[in-house]
C-alpha cells in the first residue's frame, strides 16, 4: 500500500475533527447545561401533575400543556382561560411553574452562547483528537520561528500539537484548526499532558524567551525522562544551561535555525549539540557545477544537513538519490569561509546566513 502523503494526512486529520466536533459539539453543550436542562425536564413533570390535577387533563393531553406552558408558546391557558375562577393553588404553581422555567430558559441560554463565544465544542473535539495522536511532535512557542518550523513539519508529514501561552495565538490557532494547547504559567504540566506528551516522540522547544524554554526543557524531561528535546538559545551562554536541563539537541539561534529545527524531527541521529559551530545558507545557481550531482557526492566534502527545495525542506535527502536542482538551497555545517571557498569560488552562486 502507498504511504499517505503529507497533503493525505492533513485532509484527514481536517475530516476526523468535522466529525468529532458534530458529536461533542452537542455533548459538551449538556455537560454545560446541565442543571439547567434537568431544572426545565422536571418543569415539564411538574406542569403535566399540576395540569391533569387540577384541570382533569389526561396524561398527554397535560404534558402538552406543560410544554406549552414551560416554553411560553401559551397555547394552552389554565382554566381555560378563565384567570377570574382559577383556583388559589392551581394559580400560584402555574406563577412557579412559569418562573421557574422562564430563569432556567434564561440561564440555559446564557450558557449556549458562552460556549459559541469559547467555541467549547471546537475545543473538546481538538482535546480527543490530541489524546489519539502518537509519535506526534510538540513544539512549544508560535513567535515566526515556531510558525515557519510547525510549516515545514506539516509539509514532511508529522502530525504536532503546538503550545502557547498567548490567548490570541491560541485562539487564531483553533480557528485553523491546527492542535493547540493553552499554556499557564501555573500549570506546564497540565499544558504538556493535554499535548499528549506522554506518546510523543520529540518536544521541540522554540520560544523567544530562553528561561520559558529552560522551564519547559526541565518539566518535559521529568514527565517522560525518554523522550527527545530540541531546543533553541538565544543567549550562546546558555546552551550548557539547556544542555544540564535535559535538552539532547541544543542550537544556537541562526537565520537557519526554523530548517534545522524542522529538519531534525526527520533526522534526530545526525543533529546535536556540535551545530553551535554554525550553519550556512547556500543557494545554487546557474552555472554552478553543483547542478546535477547528487547530494552524497558533495557531502563527501562538506557536512550537509539539510535542503531546501522549493523554499521547503525536502525529507529524501539520504536516501542516495537526491539530485541537487538549479535553486536548491543546502544548509553546511562548519566553518563560513571554509565553505565560501569550496563553494563559492564559482560565479552566480551566493550564501546566506
Amino acid at each position: 500500500m502507498a504511504k499517505a502523503t503529507a497533503k493525505d494526512k492533513r485532509e484527514s486529520r481536517k475530516l476526523s475533527f468535522a466529525l468529532y466536533r458534530l458529536f461533542y459539539g452537542p455533548v459538551a453543550f449538556i455537560r454545560l447545561g446541565y442543571r439547567q436542562l434537568l431544572i426545565l425536564l422536571g418543569m415539564f413533570i411538574f406542569g403535566t401533575i399540576l395540569y391533569a390535577y387540577y384541570d382533569g387533563l389526561s396524561a398527554l393531553i397535560a404534558l402538552f400543556a406543560s410544554v406549552s406552558t414551560v416554553t411560553i408558546i401559551g397555547l394552552y391557558q389554565p382554566n381555560n382561560g378563565n384567570f377570574t375562577t382559577m383556583k388559589s393553588g392551581e394559580a400560584i404553581l402555574v406563577m412557579v411553574l412559569v418562573l421557574v422555567s422562564i430563569t432556567a430558559g434564561a440561564s440555559l441560554f446564557q450558557s449556549a452562547v458562552s460556549m459559541a463565544a469559547s467555541e467549547r465544542g471546537r475545543v473538546d473535539a481538538k482535546n480527543r483528537l490530541i489524546k489519539k495522536l502518537k509519535n506526534h511532535i510538540i513544539v512549544y512557542g508560535y513567535s515566526h520561528m515556531g510558525k515557519y518550523i510547525t510549516e515545514q513539519l506539516g509539509e514532511i508529514g508529522y502530525d504536532f500539537v503546538i503550545i502557547t501561552r498567548i490567548p490570541d495565538v491560541y485562539n487564531e490557532l483553533l480557528s485553523k484548526d491546527l492542535f493547540v494547547v493553552l499554556e499557564t504559567e501555573t500549570d506546564i504540566v497540565g499544558a504538556l499532558n493535554r499535548a499528549g506528551i506522554e506518546k510523543a516522540s520529540l518536544v521541540i522547544v522554540a520560544d523567544i524567551n530562553d528561561s520559558d524554554n529552560m522551564r519547559l526543557i526541565l518539566t518535559a524531561r521529568k514527565l517522560r525522562p525518554d523522550i527527545k528535546i530540541h531546543t533553541v538559545v538565544h543567549d550562546p551562554s546558555m546552551t550548557d544551561m539547556a544542555k544540564d536541563a535535559g535538552a539532547n539537541v541544543v542550537i544556537a539561534a541562526t537565520s537557519a535555525i526554523g530548517d534545522l529545527l524542522a529538519f531534525s524531527a526527520d533526522n534526530k541521529d545526525i543533529v546535536d549539540a556540535a551545530l553551535a559551530q554554525g550553519i550556512v545558507k547556500f543557494t545554487i545557481h546557474a552555472p554552478s557545477p553543483l547542478i546535477g550531482k547528487k547530494l552524497n557526492e558533495v557531502a563527501e566534502t562538506e557536512r550537509i544537513i539539510g535542503a531546501l527545495r522549493h523554499g521547503k525542506f525536502d525529507s529524501r535527502i539520504f536516501d542516495g538519490n537526491f539530485t541537487l536542482q538549479e535553486g536548491d538551497t543546502i544548509l553546511v555545517l562548519g566553518n563560513r569561509t571554509n565553505i565560501i571557498e569550496h563553494l563559492e569560488t564559482r560565479p552566480g552562486r551566493r550564501t546566506t546566513k
